[in-house]
């Protein structure tokens, strides 16, 4: 497979591009001072595309790379350099979501015929019976980032209220990693998490369960309960790095990153093995394949959730800064 390496590869690519985000130039675009040559992306409005009407935006690779920016929604910080994402509460999004996003999409072929969904684009575990049919057989995704807001309105009684999701892998329905930051307006700090969507299909597939997992903070909270101190506060940086190695996902996060002391803490699941934590309908992903996204993908929404969308003024909306993205399969 023509973009397939080694962990060692991978270690490397990461390790080089890393190096960057220290002299992100403000007078840039954000494909000037990131490497997006792997990505395209959607913004949270109607594509102005004749062939794309009634649709969300949709960046081409070849677009995004020309300098793209958007004043709202996609821009670089004038002050820091980093690469701003930015979603309301509600706008034009994909489909079959209920949140709004301005988020990226990786794609692993250079060529721009073969399209986001084709087997040339996605990556798959090492056990998946036609591997050699796909773009990669695992990847990395590395990121440094803060979230700067998160809606300021929502129901607290549901866990999408006040959280963004900053870090995905989506299979082709279901999505083995979902990475959020939530923080409640009554609260200093902002709780990190991740979710593992078990792989129900067919005729389970309205038996899908996100199982979360603390980070840093504490998922599920709700108004009165106390500060989760060991959280994250907003505009303070974090990292992620999730790889897929063979069949198994490995997390790793970090804060306290400009500190003597960082704190990191680690994951590790095989995402081909199947019921999960006895989840008897969790199928596993061996089968499956895999793409990244980055960004911010809004979770509060005007409906279930019950944010409002009265405007920037009144907060209704996420606002995210990467510092560094860096991918590699």
């Amino acid at each position: 497979m023509k973009h397939n390496r080694t962990l060692f590869a991978l270690l490397v690519s990461i390790s080089c591009s890393a190096a960057s985000h220290a002299s992100l130039d403000i007078n840039k675009a954000p494909s000037e001072n990131f490497d997006l040559s792997m990505w395209k992306m959607v913004i949270p409005m109607e594509d102005d595309k004749p062939e794309r009407q009634g649709k969300v935006m949709e960046i081409s690779k070849q677009q995004l790379n020309s300098g793209f920016q958007h004043q709202e929604w996609f821009y670089t910080d004038p002050d820091t350099g980093a690469m701003v994402f930015v979603a309301p509460n509600k706008a034009m999004t994909t489909p079959n979501s209920s949140n709004a996003r301005a988020e990226l999409h990786a794609l692993i072929s250079d060529n721009s015929d073969i399209g986001a969904y084709e087997p040339e684009n996605n990556f798959v575990l090492a056990s998946h019976p036609d591997a050699d049919k796909f773009g990669a057989v695992g990847g990395r995704l590395s990121a440094t980032l803060s979230v700067d807001h998160v809606s300021q309105s929502g129901d607290h009684r549901h866990n999408d209220s006040f959280s963004v999701v900053i870090g995905q892998i989506h299979a082709g329905t279901n999505e083995p990693l979902k990475i959020f930051y939530r923080k409640l307006p009554d609260h200093e700090y902002g709780s990190v998490y991740w979710n593992y969507e078990n792989n129900a299909l067919g005729d389970d597939y309205h038996r899908r369960l996100d199982i979360s997992h603390n980070v840093f903070g504490q998922v599920k909270l709700r108004f009165g309960q106390d500060d989760p101190t060991d959280g994250i506060k907003l505009g303070e940086k974090f990292s992620y790095d999730v790889r897929v190695v063979d069949d198994v996902m490995y997390l790793e996060f970090t804060k306290n990153l400009d500190s003597k002391a960082p704190v990191t803490r680690s994951f590790a699941m095989d995402l081909a093995k199947g019921q999960y934590l006895g989840n008897k309908y969790d199928a596993g992903y061996k089968n499956d394949w895999f793409f990244f996204k980055a960004g911010a993908y809004n979770q509060c929404n005007t409906g279930v959730v019950r944010c409002k969308n009265e405007g920037f003024d009144a907060g209704d909306y996420t606002q995210a800064s990467f510092y560094k993205l860096a991918i590699a399969h």
